[in-house]
């Protein structure tokens, strides 16, 4: 957190190791849910921010990340009713699945819903390393005000491709991490000594071997924008994350193009309305194959537009 972001946090009390984010995302709710309380969740999203709130008793207040707002949550248009009762409120920046990255007046934006309302932000940065073209995600910790209301979470499973490993670690507010923490002690142990050594070794290896992987992701990115605009999608860059978030053609439904992807043409894509209702109208690329490869699937996805 020092060396990459310059934010200091005690060891001891403002970071708690996870065996992977997941495992803090979807556990935190059961420190704050009572019955009526609320949680702000995107939508479309991970869905261990739904599966959490559900199962610990809250309400989730699902917001939909549409174009109109940059894929933003319009903090603004939560309803009253809904924003007096909120205790947490989830957001995704650099985002899973829309590749959206968010501007720094809008994280002290959601700093200030959240200090109105005694509410804890949770801030899910594990893109955080994935950025392009000089873009460099931000800690929601560098706000002014952010460890009165803020913790953020990490994995090592996107940065350093430990997808499976579980592991990863979350910082912030000591008060938000104690509370935490307590409920993990009923709920699981520490991760298996052996995977925390190779986390830190994996940390420690960050300066040299984490930009050669972010200009793998780059290429793959680039040769999947070109070939999905040379097939007739409307492919955008993205600034960050290991995806492309593509709007459907026509007046098809995401899970009928991703079915006929499928099964016409051989290509896995992911449905946008499978994280959420939100991400109707929408497919998710993901930039984890090689950039020849890539081009393949774009050709045969093209196909399907004949």
């Amino acid at each position: 957190m020092q060396v990459r972001f310059g934010v200091s946090v005690d060891p001891w009390t403002e970071v708690l190791p996870l065996i992977g984010s997941k495992n803090g995302l979807a556990h935190i709710p059961f420190a704050y849910m009572n019955p009526g309380d609320a949680a702000v969740i995107p939508d479309p999203g991970y869905l261990a921010y739904l599966g959490g709130v559900t199962l610990a008793g809250g309400e989730p207040h699902l917001v939909p990340l549409r174009p109109e707002n940059d894929f933003l949550i319009p903090l603004d248009e939560v309803p009253e009713s809904v924003a007096k009762r909120t205790k947490l409120l989830y957001l995704n920046y650099p985002n899973n699945p829309t590749a959206a990255i968010a501007p720094d007046d809008y994280y002290e934006h959601a700093l200030q819903f959240c200090v109105e309302r005694r509410a804890v932000l949770l801030q899910d940065n594990a893109y955080s390393e994935i950025a392009f073209d000089g873009y460099r995600p931000r800690s929601i910790l560098e706000f002014d005000g952010a460890r009165e209301v803020a913790v953020e979470f990490h994995s090592l499973s996107k940065t350093y491709n430990m997808t499976g490993w579980r592991l990863g670690w979350v910082a912030g507010n000591r008060d938000v991490i104690a509370a935490l923490s307590k409920v993990k002690s009923f709920m699981d142990t520490g991760q298996y000594l052996g995977i925390q050594a190779a986390g830190v070794a994996a940390l420690e290896s960050w300066q040299e071997w984490v930009p050669g992987n972010v200009a793998t992701f780059r290429g793959v990115r680039d040769a999947g924008v070109r070939g999905l605009r040379e097939a007739g999608f409307d492919a955008t860059e993205p600034k960050a994350t290991m995806y492309l978030w593509v709007p459907v053609p026509g007046s098809e439904t995401s899970h009928g193009f991703a079915s006929r992807a499928l099964q016409q043409e051989g290509v896995i894509v992911m449905p946008g309305a499978a994280l959420g209702a939100g991400g109707e109208g929408f497919f998710r690329v993901a930039l984890t194959v090689s950039e020849e490869r890539m081009l393949e699937a774009t050709e045969r996805l093209g196909r399907l537009l004949d």
